[in-house]
């Protein structure tokens, strides 16, 4: 009976681990779409069911599976209606609050740039350590394929997020390979 009672108590209490802070926005999703697809006047919303197949794909690639039913691409075009590319976000849950990355993606592919939108109070100075170290500046001008820098990093907690963040730029740039660019050459 005191077996049975420690476990209930254990039970009940192990919610109340886990913790949960507020949410610092540190862009809205418009600004982030506006700021990463500059010169775009129209928008267009792009969602896309990755198939078994392309789900493999990425994950052979990366290691990471893509588990969600859809993933939205937010296409920017200019007026005579001629792709500027692509903005997906992508959030990572950790022990210490989520973390949500807005990705700028070029029509080839490649990463135009990407925004830290939401992290969790707790997060945010071992994040914004590694943005005002340059991480995101990083990622400009590379493709999935290519090695991600740990930039930024000044301690493990903000190494640990740099590649949280690096991980989250390239799985929007593999899912947008992998659903997006390749249906529109097939």
């Amino acid at each position: 009976m005191i077996i049975r009672v420690v476990l209930l108590s254990c039970a009940i209490a192990a919610p109340a681990l886990a913790h949960v802070t507020p949410p610092v926005v540190l862009a809205s999703d418009r600004d982030a779409i506006t700021t990463l697809l500059p010169g775009a006047r129209r928008h267009f919303v792009h969602e896309v069911r990755l198939t078994e197949e392309e789900r493999q794909a990425v994950q052979k690639e990366s290691g990471w599976r893509p588990e969600e039913d859809f993933y939205r691409f937010y296409i920017g075009r200019d007026e005579q209606l001629h792709d500027l590319g692509a903005v997906a976000f992508l959030t990572e849950y950790t022990i210490h609050g989520a973390v949500r990355v807005a990705v700028g993606l070029a029509p080839d592919g490649r990463i135009k740039g990407a925004l830290v939108v939401e992290l969790s109070e707790e997060t945010y100075p071992w994040v914004k350590t590694a943005i005002d170290g340059g991480l995101l500046r990083s990622f400009a001008g590379r493709d999935a394929h290519e090695p991600f820098p740990r930039a930024g990093a000044r301690s493990s907690m903000s190494a640990f997020y740099a590649d949280i963040i690096a991980a989250l730029v390239r799985r929007a740039a593999l899912v947008y390979e992998a659903g997006v660019m390749k249906r529109q050459r097939n």
